[in-house]
């Protein structure tokens, strides 16, 4: 099966990352390619909103990009289920060149055990028990099925749990040598078979298809005896009975399993640790394949493109790991760094929706109106409605026939739904509000988050000013950051008020002069972080150094 290609955004996904991740995951799959759009992180109520209103579906969640045992192929051995003679097992060994290890599952596909070729060989080379079943019981069914045989009297469903032994000797001798309960193996001399059935013997088993005589017969059914026939001889009936044990009692049932949602790594630990040949894989429980020490645990690489970022500090955990295929993005050039040259696609305009709807207009291929709709959205949420110092007319343009192609009436009026369902503060967790629209940047030695949040009316934010604050500082302290950031962007006003927590704090006075009130600046006409608290911040970092 073709491998998917992810397209996704940052982590802490906004509006515009979401959206353009679904759009260029469109424009792939018309140009041929299997690609499925992804989020790395919780959408929020303004993305929510667009979602439902053009009825598009949230993309799927990825939490990281490691590598996990679902990323191998397993081995698919035979198995066998726990009532299989070890014969059984023994013939798909030889059928099954390379074969380590055979998985005995139950009727439901749970696994219930291991057996191995060292099973096997322990039990055969064990001369003490290659005539004795006494060790655990196996019925009848399985004893004929081993023998090749056939039942002439008895019971299949009986069970046998005794010593096996060869009736060679003289009726006299086996009249003392033969026990209670014994199943004997004997040629066709019928007074030797008379003397094992008197003796108390639990059955017979007749060599080379001996047909056996009436008196016999009637004196098997008188002790109520098994009487079974095999075409082999009785050496080759001595080596092979012992192979009619059933499975369950042989096989390892101590077992160390792994899941398909185990990491790599993890699983690299675990077998060294355990040092077991084989180790059964399980998807929700249940059996699905096999892992084996010697199988190379090399996947091959999730193949994924990015929109709307490109540093490594907000891409999704594990994208080292990942095959980078594209980016498509309007931000600054971050850190990240590839084996070989990608494409990439990155312009200074207002939204990533932007790029990638002139992109898919580029190659010919009409937008669905849903799509058009919530690239209309993201381009409304990232450039708040043409209000940031990052929106283009070229922004406004894209827009105006998205707007048409989406059948949007009133655009202004949509827009302003839009941007009042990312404004909630008033009823937003203060843990969410610190956390909405977050990006992690690394000046130097210091790691820096800067949140944002939109709103329609200052005095909201105001009056949550305190525990805002408190709330980020708790994050700053928790996640272990240097110094975090809040942006309370006011939408109408056309101004910022930036709160911090942690340090250092003197960069955040050469870079928009002195606080308002401890730890929050009032920024008039600040909208944007990309183009108006990033610079700057940067530019503060680098004096310093």
């Amino acid at each position: 099966m073709e491998k998917t290609v992810l397209v996704i955004g940052h982590r802490n996904p906004d509006t515009d990352s979401v959206c353009s991740a679904i759009a260029y995951a469109y424009l792939k799959q018309q140009l041929g390619l299997n690609a499925v759009p992804a989020r790395a992180g919780k959408i929020n109520p303004e993305t929510q909103f667009v979602l439902e209103h053009f009825g598009v579906p949230v993309p799927k969640l990825v939490d990281d990009l490691y590598p996990r045992l679902s990323d191998i192929r397993l081995a698919q051995p035979p198995t066998v289920g726990p009532d299989a003679s070890l014969r059984d097992v023994g013939r798909l060994f030889v059928e099954h060149e390379g074969l380590k290890s055979v998985p005995v599952l139950d009727q439901e596909n749970n696994i219930v055990g291991i057996i191995t070729v060292g099973d096997l060989a322990k039990r055969y080379y064990n001369e003490l028990s290659i005539q004795d079943l006494d060790d655990g019981e196996t019925d009848y069914r399985s004893i004929v099925h081993t023998l090749d045989g056939q039942l002439i009297c008895g019971d299949l469903t009986h069970t046998f749990n005794g010593k096996i032994k060869i009736g060679a000797s003289e009726p006299e001798t086996l009249s003392t040598a033969i026990k209670n309960g014994d199943l004997v193996i004997i040629g066709d001399r019928v007074e030797a078979q008379l003397a094992v059935l008197e003796a108390g013997a639990a059955g017979l088993i007749l060599t080379r298809d001996t047909e056996i005589t009436p008196i016999v017969l009637q004196t098997a059914l008188r002790y109520k005896a098994v009487v079974i026939s095999t075409p082999y001889d009785t050496y080759t009936t001595a080596r092979l009975i012992n192979q009619s044990i059933q499975v369950r009692l042989v096989m390892t049932k101590n077992l160390v399993t792994l899941k398909t949602t185990d990491l790599l790594s993890d699983v690299r630990e675990k077998m060294l640790a355990a040092k077991f040949v084989s180790y059964p894989v399980l998807e929700r429980g249940k059996y699905v394949g096999m892992m084996d020490r010697g199988m190379m645990l090399v996947p091959d690489r999730q193949e994924v493109i990015l929109v709307d970022h490109n540093e490594r500090s907000q891409a999704v955990e594990g994208i080292e790991e990942a095959h980078l295929l594209e980016i498509i993005d309007h931000h600054r050039l971050g850190g990240l760094t590839t084996g070989a040259p990608i494409f990439i696609r990155q312009e200074p305009v207002g939204s990533t929706a932007t790029i990638v709807a002139n992109l898919t207009w580029h190659r010919g291929i009409e937008l669905p109106p849903a799509l058009a709709g919530i690239l209309f959205a993201a381009i409304v949420s990232d450039t708040l409605y043409f209000r940031s110092p990052t929106a283009t007319l070229f922004d406004q343009d894209t827009a105006k026939r998205l707007a048409e192609q989406a059948g949007i009436k009133d655009a202004e009026a949509f827009a302003m739904e839009v941007l009042r369902h990312g404004s909630a503060i008033g009823t937003m967790p203060v843990q969410d509000i610190v956390r909405n629209d977050i990006k992690e940047f690394d000046f130097g030695e210091h790691r820096i988050t800067v949140s944002q949040i939109n709103i329609m009316d200052r005095q909201q934010a105001l009056e949550r000013l305190g525990e805002l604050q408190k709330a980020l500082n708790e994050f700053r302290k928790q996640e272990g950051y240097d110094l975090s950031l809040l942006m309370v962007t006011d939408i109408l006003g056309e101004a910022t008020d930036l709160l911090a927590a942690g340090s250092p704090q003197t960069q955040l006075v050469h870079a928009f002069g002195e606080a308002a009130v401890e730890g929050c600046y009032h920024l008039p006409g600040v909208l944007s972080r990309k183009k108006q608290i990033i610079p700057p911040l940067t530019e503060a970092f680098r004096k310093q150094d």
